[in-house]
């Protein structure tokens, strides 16, 4: 196969391979995942909406796809780069290829680039948008990436929302660790794209969840009379989102809330905090958070673009995970009334379980409540 796609980034840096998946154009923020594994949980991550996603490990595909791994039921993102593709299918539980999933869902794909120059590049330079081309001209594409919208500003939440209320009563199964707890707590999962392994983990715990789409109402979530209500992750910007905090701003101290990434910082927004961009973001399964009570470290797994400014925090909540690599706030919990979240994924999929006693905590917070 002729090397004829590209992918040309707004600084005008212009990287060539091979197109897989659906041939077409992709435009998006161009970030990159360091996870040697799970590439299909990345690939229907709704987090990703908006963005063109660069695996780092230099080999991607060679456990195809199957269903039992979709996070969502059809990728969210853009675009999908890997420096070599698999040219076989190794695993008893695959149903499909990765080229298959790429082109059933219209996902541009691209293998051959050097994917070790391009990560080394936005980490100096930063995240930035770009253009994916199964071919075309490079100097057109490059254009066109710096004319696109970024990912500030844009409500991506919406374009990944459920349409309607929805009743979710699956758990992990043979993934799980134990067995399962009657669903003895209502949950309300509000959804800004949740992942499903959030909501297995959910059930599993012992809850009856009931999902309901980004915009719905304090009051209809609490005119359902549940014992806690759960963000969820999603992408781009939480500012953007005005909202889903104003939303929660109605809730507090009504009800127990837990928050995942996304869910976390508009909780921290519904406090008053501040959210920025990172440069080019966490996104892996290898990340390092320390636990500021225990003292421990999880390893975890994390997909965001944004954060916290955890001087903005002062008085209003109090820090309770940082990330060891950078610092930045990882975790917190609100001082007042029974709320607290986390910047990271302990449901993983894909990635370590360090952190899955979280789902206990908010479990023992409804209960306490």
């Amino acid at each position: 196969m002729s090397a004829s796609a590209v992918l040309a980034l707004a600084d005008g840096t212009v990287f060539r391979g091979r197109p897989f998946g659906h041939r077409g154009v992709a435009v998006g923020e161009v970030c990159f995942n360091t996870g040697m594994t799970g590439y299909q949980e990345v690939l229907t991550d709704p987090s990703y909406r908006g963005q063109i996603v660069a695996m780092t490990a230099p080999q991607i595909g060679n456990t195809g796809v199957n269903r039992e791994d979709l996070e969502a039921e059809r990728p969210a993102l853009s675009g999908f780069i890997v420096r070599e593709r698999s040219p076989v299918v190794s695993s008893h539980r695959a149903l499909g290829s990765l080229d298959e999933l790429l082109e059933a869902s219209r996902v541009v794909g691209v293998e051959g680039i050097d994917t070790r120059a391009l990560t080394r590049h936005i980490r100096d330079n930063g995240a930035m948008m770009g253009v994916l081309a199964s071919e075309g001209d490079p100097a057109e594409m490059v254009t066109r990436a710096r004319a696109a919208p970024g990912l500030v500003g844009r409500d991506l939440v919406r374009e990944v929302t459920c349409t309607a209320r929805y009743a979710w009563a699956e758990g992990r199964g043979a993934w799980g660790h134990g067995a399962p707890r009657p669903p003895e707590l209502r949950v309300v999962a509000v959804d800004f794209g949740v992942k499903r392994n959030i909501l297995r983990c959910l059930v599993d715990s012992g809850c009856r969840v009931t999902v309901v789409p980004a915009t719905t109402s304090a009051a209809e979530i609490l005119a359902s009379s549940p014992d806690g209500v759960f963000l969820s992750n999603g992408p781009g910007d939480p500012a953007a989102v005005p909202y889903a905090a104003e939303m929660v701003r109605s809730v507090l101290g009504k009800k127990p809330i837990f928050g995942i990434c996304l869910g976390h910082q508009i909780l921290a927004l519904a406090r008053g905090a501040k959210s920025y961009k990172l440069k080019f973001g966490h996104r892996g399964i290898n990340q390092p958070v320390m636990d500021l009570e225990t003292r421990k470290v999880e390893i975890t797994t994390q997909n965001h673009g944004f954060a916290i400014d955890g001087e903005s925090l002062s008085g209003k909540a109090d820090v309770t995970h940082l990330h060891l690599n950078d610092r930045t706030v990882e975790g917190l919990r609100l001082r007042d009334v029974p709320a607290f979240s986390v910047q990271y994924h302990p449901e993983a999929s894909a990635g370590p379980h360090d952190a899955l006693y979280l789902f206990d905590r908010f479990v023992a917070l409804m209960r306490g409540n």
